[in-house]
């Protein structure tokens, strides 16, 4: 009989039936690197219902227990709140201006779902831990440990890989909401907070400056997501309707909350994961990562130090980690 992984977590795809071929690279790729060791549960969720040719690739490939399910139309529409004129009119406007994703209503639906949603859904409601996958994805490194047995252990409440600038034509409006939710609101944000992260005067008097944890790939505790203080931030948020007269991603959401929310010790940058999403991917910046042959990661390329990132500013405020190395060496070297 398989053990199923130890800690209450579960690997989880966001994808559209469509894009099988993807989703079957990325779960190989975390099946070879981490989960032929683990066993952690796979839960997939899609906007429509699961076609019987992707559950039944998926839960071969796969080497733990798969589940399926649709989300709910709440948590996948347009509020009726939203003006439809003038949404019809941003979604026009922000196509000539060729905004990322400026016409796409799915993309925006998307991303208020991981803003606000998709911790409530049945079959997530289960775990504490969860690491979002990508379809096409790629990773460079065997992953030797438990990583959520790390979370536990280390207090970790949200962990990234890459950090990069917002397009700030999809958000002119989400810091001044964020700063009057925190000005009505100073209850929840904590004292050793990465405020210095994502501003350049570590001030409200300062603004948002576009950094954000690319959430294309974290790993993290959903409680956080559960928290009166996120969830009060969200409600915020989406009764702004930002998501929709704008374009509010959920990187940055997700990225300013847990500056504000979580104190930077709870805060990971998994620097051991060797992790690419097109166009970006990054490497360890160790060398024994490589000498023990655990990586094959052009360290040359590595996104980190690419005039683009936010990692050096991040490194200002929370030293490159070696935590992952030094946890990984002592529990299974």
């Amino acid at each position: 009989m398989i053990q199923i992984g130890k800690e209450n977590a579960t690997l989880f795809m966001l994808v559209r039936n469509w894009e099988l071929k993807d989703a079957l690279h990325s779960i190989r790729q975390i099946e070879d690197r981490f989960n032929r060791r683990f066993h952690y549960p796979w839960v997939f969720l899609n906007d429509e219902v699961f076609t019987p040719e992707f559950i039944r690739y998926t839960t071969a490939i796969a080497s733990s227990p798969t589940y399926y399910d649709q989300i709910p139309k709440e948590h996948w529409s347009v509020p009726e709140t939203v003006n439809l004129t003038r949404f019809g009119e941003v979604l026009d406007n922000m196509t000539k201006n060729d905004v990322i994703y400026g016409g796409s209503i799915s993309y925006r639906n998307m991303c208020r779902f991981f803003s606000g949603f998709f911790f409530k859904q049945p079959l997530l409601q289960q775990y504490k831990y969860y690491w979002r996958v990508e379809p096409d994805t790629d990773f460079s490194c065997d992953i030797d440990y438990d990583i959520f047995e790390y979370m536990r252990v280390n207090k970790k409440r949200y962990g990234f890989t890459m950090a990069i600038p917002e397009f700030p034509e999809t958000i002119p409006t989400l810091w001044n909401t964020t700063r009057d939710f925190a000005m009505e609101n100073p209850q929840y944000l904590v004292y050793k907070n990465s405020l210095k992260f994502i501003t350049d005067l570590n001030s409200w008097d300062d603004v948002y400056n576009l950094c954000h944890f690319w959430t294309n790939f974290e790993i993290a505790d959903m409680d956080f997501y559960r928290s009166e203080a996120y969830q009060k931030y969200f409600e915020y948020l989406d009764a702004a309707l930002g998501f929709f007269y704008e374009r509010w991603g959920d990187a940055p959401i997700h990225t300013i909350a847990a500056s504000l929310f979580l104190t930077t010790d709870e805060i990971h940058h998994f620097d051991d994961i060797g992790y690419t999403h097109a166009p970006w991917g990054r490497c360890p910046s160790d060398d024994e990562s490589y000498t023990s042959g655990r990586c094959v990661c052009d360290r040359s390329q590595s996104f980190d130090y690419d005039t683009y990132s936010c990692m050096p500013r991040w490194f200002g405020i929370a030293p490159a980690g070696k935590g992952a190395q030094r946890y990984r060496r002592h529990t299974y070297w």
